[in-house]
């Protein structure tokens, strides 16, 4: 992923700020509040032979694994047999991405990641909803629009980021005319 596409993704949920709304997977969810109850451990024989087969590799240590663990594994998998042979190709490509990143872009994601799921519901649906307007844009318009956050200083990107806000439910960003000038540093 590049500079520029980072920025713009980083660009998107700051001025979002409030659009991935749904319920947080399993494994995606923080560790319980003080006080309450921990995962129970989950045995093997209460997965599905599907899963037993895709978790293969646990097997043999799968009662020595954290619930934690046990609960993460068992909801990955039901997900991955849940999606169709297009959506596992594109499931690895990702993953094969990741593992190619440098270990410190993967920490900044991660970063930004925790960032956003630290965000109310509300906020995360719409940093959502404006990462798939995005996404909608002409190729043309989205490049534009990373070259123009790639070029701006801190000050103008936070005004890019605010004009966005005064936009509201509009999701798009300024036009070139009307974003704030790039000033030479």
């Amino acid at each position: 992923m590049s500079n520029a596409t980072r920025a713009c993704i980083a660009l998107l949920l700051l001025a979002a700020a409030p659009a991935f709304a749904q319920q947080a997977p399993a494994f995606a969810q923080q560790a319980p509040a003080a006080g309450a109850t921990p995962p129970a451990p989950l045995a093997w024989s209460s997965l599905a032979p599907e899963q037993r087969k895709l978790l293969s590799r646990y097997a043999g240590q799968w009662d020595s694994l954290p619930p934690a663990r046990q609960q993460t594994l068992a909801y990955g998998s039901e997900r991955w047999l849940g999606m169709s042979s297009e959506q596992r190709d594109k499931a690895r490509e990702r993953f094969s991405h990741w593992r190619e990143l440098p270990p410190e872009e993967r920490h900044a994601m991660r970063g930004r990641w925790q960032s956003f799921q630290a965000l109310p519901p509300n906020e995360q649906a719409r940093v959502r909803e404006n990462f798939h307007k995005f996404q909608q844009l002409p190729p043309a318009r989205r490049q534009m629009l990373r070259e123009q956050w790639h070029k701006a200083s801190p000050a103008e990107r936070q005004q890019m980021i605010e004009h966005a806000r005064e936009r509201g439910g509009k999701g798009q960003m300024p036009r070139p005319s009307q974003a704030p000038r790039p000033q030479h540093r």
